[in-house]
C-alpha cells in the first residue's frame, strides 16, 4: 500500500496516525474486538438455552476472573444456587456434579466479556502511546470502552432478575436490554473498522434510492433480532408451532390480550412470535431488494452485493426449522448466529454504499509538510 509509515523513516509521531498503516492496524484491531462480540453473543444464546446463566449467584467482576479451586468454595456456590426458585423449580436434585456442568458454560461466557475488555484495552493503549490514534477516534473509543462496561452491568442486571420469587429464568425485557447494547456496541465497533480498513472499494455512484434502501433494510434487521429476544425471553417458540398459520389463523387468538396494549409487544406469548414473524418477513423481503439493487454494482461491491440475500434466506430457513421442530436447542443457537451474520452483512453493505466524503473516511486532510508530500506524489503518480 503506498504512503506507509515505514517509507518515511523521518515522520514525525504525530502523523503516524494519519497513515494508511496505522490505520489498516488500528482497523485490524477492531475487527478482532467485533469478532470476539460476535462469539460473545453465541455463548450467550447458548447460556441461556442451556439454562445455565442463573448458576453464579455473585457478581465479582475480578475475583470471578477464577473459577472455584477448591471443593469447599464449589459447595458454597453451589449453597447459593440452591437458594433460587430455578433450583427448586426445575433442577431440585441434580447434584454438585450438574450443577458444574451448568456453571462452566456461565463461566465461560462470563470470561470471555472479560477477555474482550483485556484485548480492548491493552491494544488501545499502545495505540495511544505510540501515537497510533488520530485525535479524532478517541471520544469514539472512550465511547465503545464505556459501552462495554455498561454491558456487563446490564447483563448482572438481567441476571438477577432470575433470582426473583418464582422465577426460573431472567426476564425478557431485561434480556433485550441485554441484547441491544450488544447489538449497538457491535454495530458501533463494526462500523468504525470498516471505515478504517474496508473489505473492498466503495460505490461512488450510490443513489439516494438504494442507501435510504439499505439503512431501512438494517434497521429492521436490528428490529427482528430485537423481537426474537422477546420470543426467547417468554420461550415463545415453544408454542404456535405451525408455518406459516398460527394454530390456523394469520392472526393468532389473544394477540392483544393484555391491558394495556403495549403489554402484548413484550409480555403475551401470541403477540410477541407474531410480531417477531412479521418482522422476520419483512426483513426478507427487504434485504432481498437490497441484494438485486445492489447487484449493478457488484464489479465493486463483490461478494457484500449478494451477502444480504444469502444470509437472511438461510436466516429464515433457519428460523422456520426452529418453530417447526419446537425449538430444539442447535438449531436455536444457529438461528441466533446466522441473525448476527446476517446484521453484519446489511451493515457492510450499507456502510459501502453510503454518500462519499473526500478524501478519505470522514477524516479531515492532514497539514503539511506531510500533507502536500503526499497529495503531490499521489497526482504526479495515476497509479498511486
Amino acid at each position: 500500500m503506498p504512503f506507509d509509515d515505514r517509507d518515511f523513516p523521518d515522520l514525525p509521531r504525530g502523523e503516524r496516525a494519519a497513515t494508511p498503516r496505522a490505520k489498516r492496524l488500528v482497523g485490524l484491531w477492531l475487527y478482532c474486538i467485533a469478532a470476539m462480540i460476535l462469539v460473545m453473543t453465541g455463548l450467550g444464546g447458548a447460556t441461556r438455552l442451556s439454562g445455565s446463566g442463573l448458576s453464579i449467584m455473585e457478581w465479582a467482576p475480578i475475583m470471578g476472573t477464577f473459577p472455584p479451586l477448591s471443593g469447599g468454595e464449589w459447595e458454597r456456590l453451589f449453597a447459593l444456587y440452591r437458594k433460587i426458585p430455578q433450583y427448586s423449580l426445575i433442577n431440585e436434585g441434580f447434584g454438585l456434579e450438574g450443577f458444574k456442568r451448568i456453571f462452566w458454560l456461565e463461566w465461560s461466557h462470563r470470561l470471555w466479556g472479560r477477555l474482550i475488555g483485556l484485548v480492548f484495552v491493552v491494544p488501545l493503549l499502545w495505540f495511544a502511546a505510540t501515537r497510533r490514534l488520530e485525535l479524532r477516534l478517541v471520544p469514539r473509543l472512550v465511547l465503545f470502552l464505556f459501552l462495554g462496561g455498561l454491558q456487563g452491568a446490564a447483563g448482572w442486571f438481567m441476571v438477577a432478575s432470575g433470582f426473583f420469587p418464582d422465577a426460573t429464568a431472567v426476564a425478557p425485557v431485561r434480556l433485550v436490554v441485554h441484547l441491544g447494547l450488544a447489538l449497538l456496541l457491535y454495530g458501533a465497533v463494526l462500523w468504525t473498522a470498516l471505515s478504517l480498513a474496508p473489505p473492498g472499494p466503495r460505490v461512488m455512484d450510490a443513489s439516494v434510492l438504494l442507501r435510504g434502501w439499505s439503512w431501512l433494510t438494517l434497521g429492521l434487521t436490528a428490529a427482528t433480532l430485537m423481537a426474537g429476544g422477546f420470543v426467547a425471553g417468554l420461550h415463545a417458540g415453544l408454542t404456535y408451532n405451525t408455518f406459516p398459520l398460527m394454530d390456523g389463523r394469520w392472526l393468532p387468538e389473544g394477540y392483544a390480550d393484555l391491558d394495556p396494549f403495549v403489554r402484548n409487544l413484550t409480555g403475551n406469548v401470541a403477540a410477541v412470535q407474531f410480531n417477531h414473524r412479521l418482522l422476520a418477513t419483512l426483513t426478507l423481503i427487504a434485504a432481498t431488494i437490497l441484494s438485486i439493487a445492489a447487484w449493478p454494482r457488484r464489479a465493486v461491491l463483490g461478494w457484500r452485493a449478494l451477502a444480504p440475500v444469502g444470509f437472511v434466506l438461510a436466516q429464515y430457513i433457519l428460523g422456520v426449522l426452529t418453530l417447526v421442530l419446537v425449538s430444539p436447542p442447535g438449531l436455536a443457537l444457529a438461528h441466533q448466529v446466522c441473525a448476527m451474520l446476517l446484521l453484519t452483512a446489511v451493515l457492510t453493505l450499507t456502510h459501502a454504499v453510503r454518500p462519499f466524503q473526500i478524501p478519505g473516511h470522514g477524516q479531515m486532510p492532514r497539514r503539511a509538510p506531510f500533507h502536500r508530500s503526499v497529495t503531490s506524489s499521489a497526482a504526479e503518480d495515476p497509479k498511486a
